[in-house]
């Protein structure tokens, strides 16, 4: 974590886990999923140790802080000490240097980092535990408020009305996609006794040999490839024949047409498993998406955030031999038949570009929403096409017994309206309910850009598609360098 003497805290990482350990129990929502994100979240925020001093056991957790003191005049070292002992915040280890982001105009550096190790005692923790779960943030801002005078727009944080600060991190470049592994725990095949392969062993220990790819996997690798066992490549091979009996009927022309060129160039049969490493290079030629692995279902943020990048986190593991046609969790064959051949179109790619970078830094109200939207969009979306209603929606294209369902006279088809969407509830052990139909994709994203303008944060972001990585638009120089890459593609255009 850093803070800013300005009342912010901006964190420098986030601790980097594999899976939240623990029995977390099926839920229909995704607000209640949300919920309890955010709660796992802020406990993981907390590094507990148990010490022993003086033969007693005492709990400790330490903090790394980084504060910016904008001006060296503005406050004194000791002010800064004595704000965080006061609560009970020891100061155990301290470094200073200058700020070399804040140069004067004669470039000399008018501002102090201060680098602290913080150490919470006993009575701190008790107040911990008993009210501060919240945000552990929160607390360290509480004691260096008084020290702020002004905003700071680079520290992706969200200002409410009544002072609340919401410290939001999000990764400016593809590199910081690393740290965008946070797992949701529910419904996995150790965890959940409903999970068909719950009981089975060999299975288990299956799934976990091929998490440990994704684990181990930083921006820049080739994806590692999965040897698929018969049984594996039998399962494959059984979906991939229902489904392309119904694909001709039931799916958008879009899906159809990538995956025809799939077929001949990606190597797509029901013989064998791609592997994704061939599949990401296919797609980085068509539309500038690539994969990533990934060891189960993401974060919401986590996942939106990649999104942004034009990076699709993919599994690699495929669903259980024993429900071959409908599986409620992410699998090999719900990102490669149902995904990726519509993220290999460039106007589908961009309107999941559009909600990846909507969701970056907005509250977690707002990711409850966005959320929604992709479920009842590009997982679950229907399209018209000639008068016909097609899917387009992966986990529709993936689910023989739900494309089925979806076309049928049975479940209620509302017009696509974002913030009609955002509220509908879902379902994500069984057939949805109700769907969303979008007339046109460029409708879809026309009615998605405006409904992303509403959303609340301090600033408004550019992705640049050379260096993959964003820029906040919040000095003069960095709009003058887009404004002045607008007018040689205009000058193109013309």
């Amino acid at each position: 974590m850093a803070a800013s003497m300005n009342g912010t805290a901006k964190p420098l990482f986030r601790k980097s886990y594999s899976i939240e350990y623990g029995y977390k129990p099926r839920k229909r929502t995704l607000i209640a999923d949300a919920e309890f994100d955010r709660e796992q979240h802020d406990v993981e925020q907390y590094q507990h140790q148990q010490i022993n001093c003086d033969g007693e056991t005492k709990e400790e957790c330490t903090y790394t802080i980084l504060v910016t003191i904008k001006n060296k005049k503005s406050a004194s070292m000791l002010n800064l000490i004595s704000a965080f002992n006061r609560d009970g915040l020891n100061v155990q280890h301290m470094e200073t240097r200058p700020t070399l982001s804040s140069p004067t105009k004669t470039g000399s550096p008018t501002g102090l980092d201060v680098f602290m190790e913080v150490i919470c005692t006993d009575k701190v923790m008790d107040d911990l535990k008993r009210d501060l779960f919240q945000s552990d943030s929160k607390f360290i801002v509480k004691n260096i408020k008084a020290h702020a005078p002004v905003p700071d727009k680079e520290s992706n944080e969200i200002n409410h009305e009544n002072g609340t600060i919401d410290i939001i991190w999000f990764p400016m470049s593809i590199w910081e996609l690393d740290r965008c592994h946070h797992l949701h725990t529910n419904y996995q095949p150790d965890m959940d006794s409903r999970h068909p392969g719950f009981s089975d062993k060999a299975y288990r220990a299956r799934r976990e040999h091929i998490a440990r790819v994704a684990f181990n996997f930083r921006h820049g690798d080739a994806i590692p490839k999965v040897e698929y066992t018969p049984d594996e490549i039998k399962t494959w091979g059984l979906i991939y024949r229902q489904l392309s009996k119904l694909y001709p009927i039931a799916a958008c022309q879009q899906h159809l047409h990538v995956l025809e060129i799939l077929e001949k160039e990606g190597g797509f049969s029901e013989k064998a498993i791609p592997q994704l490493e061939d599949v990401s290079r296919f797609m980085r030629k068509r539309s500038g998406f690539q994969l990533r692995p990934c060891a189960g279902l993401l974060s919401a943020r986590d996942f939106l955030a990649s999104l942004a990048f034009r990076v699709f986190q993919c599994t690699q593991y495929i669903r259980h031999p024993s429900s071959p046609l409908h599986s409620p969790e992410p699998d090999v064959v719900h990102e490669l038949l149902g995904h990726v051949p519509l993220l290999s179109d460039p106007n589908f790619a961009q309107f999941s570009q559009d909600i990846g970078l909507a969701s970056l830094g907005v509250s977690d109200d707002d990711i409850v929403k966005l959320s929604t939207l992709y479920w009842f969009t590009i997982e679950f979306g229907l399209c018209r096409e000639n008068g016909q209603i097609k899917a387009y929606g992966a986990g529709l294209l993936s689910s023989f017994g739900e494309l089925q369902h979806a076309l049928s006279p049975t479940p209620q088809i509302k017009p696509f309206e974002p913030e009609t969407t955002v509220i509908q509830e879902y379902q994500d052990e069984d057939y949805q309910q109700t769907y969303f139909l979008a007339e046109t994709f460029e409708d879809a994203k026309e009615k998605l850009r405006i409904y992303a303008k509403s959303l609340k944060r301090p600033y408004e972001l550019v992705y640049d598609a050379h260096t993959q990585s964003l820029r906040i638009l919040d000095n003069i120089k960095v709009i003058h360098d887009l404004s002045t890459k607008l007018k040689l593609d205009m000058d193109v255009l013309e």
